[in-house]
């Protein structure tokens, strides 16, 4: 079947959309998907400069939400119409699988950033039948069609727009999963959240939603730390005019904070997040920038550094858990969402480097 698709060609260069070839004979276990939305996630724009490995031609995109086209003989989980929110590919048998962390599936990196199925096939194809490197995270979801393995599919309520819902499949998902599923904090106790984009944000709404009194949003924009303070946050620094431990320590916590939650990656950051922190506190990363994480030699008083990928959730259980809240009133994630169309993807991106989207979503 023809869809259409925005293709990277090459590394550092723009998408391109165009019309690429989907077989439609499904495996046992495939479901076609026809996307409403896509989010744009760091990730896709790692892949695109070069810094995680995806060969090109191909075409990207992960946080993509559709309804259900087609289903192959041997699935049962969801049926034809069901609305969708597609997740990371995990294989469901491993140790940390069947253990309820698919998120760290040891055939996490060949099932997410292999070029195709498992069995080597690729189901994307240009007018001429070479192939389109695709199911990039299980999904490749810049398109207006997906082919995804019914594990990767997670069925969720018609009762909420399904185009604004893909960015639950990873960025908001690690977000609001590194605060919830990792940290746990309890209510009335303190957090600090450094990098308020849409993962921070996500962890702003979180801590609020678990019942802490104390959000303390880092960022240099100011802008974004005017949305964190509407979305729960309770104390903001720009990190531009100050040093985030230093006003922490003197003016809001001189004890320190029980957690912390940074999404910057950078090794500086990660100290001052360490460094604000009380005794037996704990920090949450979801990226480390660098080749390797450098920390200063400090007496670390029992605190502890967790690492998360997609908020250690299960996407079965944690997406319709996050849809209720914001059914609820108490996950506001729409706030951060600007619509775009999919020929608009290089615009999108562009909005997004420069700050002034949030949580870009491509609309199909």
């Amino acid at each position: 079947m023809e869809i259409k698709a925005a293709v990277l060609s090459g590394l550092k260069e723009e998408f391109k959309v165009r019309e690429v070839q989907l077989d439609n004979e499904l495996q046992s276990n495939e479901v076609l998907v026809k996307i409403a939305g896509s989010g744009i996630c760091h990730t896709d724009l790692a892949v695109r400069d070069g810094f995680l490995p995806f060969p090109t031609p191909s075409i990207l995109g992960h946080e993509g939400s559709g309804i259900v086209e087609k289903i192959g003989s041997a699935v049962s989980k969801v049926q034809i119409g069901d609305h969708v929110v597609m997740a990371p590919a995990s294989c469901g048998s491993c140790e940390p699988c069947r253990s309820g962390h698919p998120s760290y599936c040891v055939n996490f990196l060949p099932l997410n950033f292999g070029p195709g199925r498992v069995d080597g096939s690729c189901p994307y194809h240009d007018h001429t039948g070479q192939n389109v490197n695709g199911m990039f995270f299980g999904q490749s979801s810049f398109a207006t069609y997906s082919l995804v393995a019914e594990s990767g599919v997670v069925k969720v309520t018609k009762d909420v727009p399904i185009e604004l819902l893909g960015p639950l499949g990873c960025g908001i998902q690690t977000g609001a999963g590194s605060v919830l599923n990792i940290l746990k904090p309890n209510p009335g106790e303190s957090i600090i959240i450094f990098g308020v984009g849409s993962v921070g944000l996500s962890g702003i709404m979180a801590a609020k939603a678990a019942g802490c009194t104390t959000i303390i949003a880092v960022d240099l924009y100011e802008s974004r730390l005017e949305m964190a303070m509407e979305l729960g946050a309770t104390h903001i620094i720009n990190a531009k005019n100050e040093k985030a431990a230093d006003v922490v320590l003197k003016r809001i916590m001189p004890g320190g904070v029980h957690y912390a939650f940074d999404t910057t990656g950078i090794n500086s950051v990660i100290v001052d997040a360490l460094s604000s922190l009380r005794s037996l506190g704990k920090l949450a990363l979801v990226i480390v920038a660098g080749d390797k994480l450098d920390i200063d030699n400090m007496v670390l008083m029992g605190k502890s550094i967790h690492y998360s990928i997609e908020g250690d959730s299960v996407p079965d259980v944690f997406i319709p858990k996050l849809i209720n809240m914001y059914q609820a009133g108490i996950f506001p994630f729409d706030k951060l969402v600007k619509y775009y169309d999919l020929d608009e993807i290089n615009q999108a991106i562009h909005d997004a480097e420069k700050g002034t989207t949030i949580k870009a979503i491509l609309k199909m």
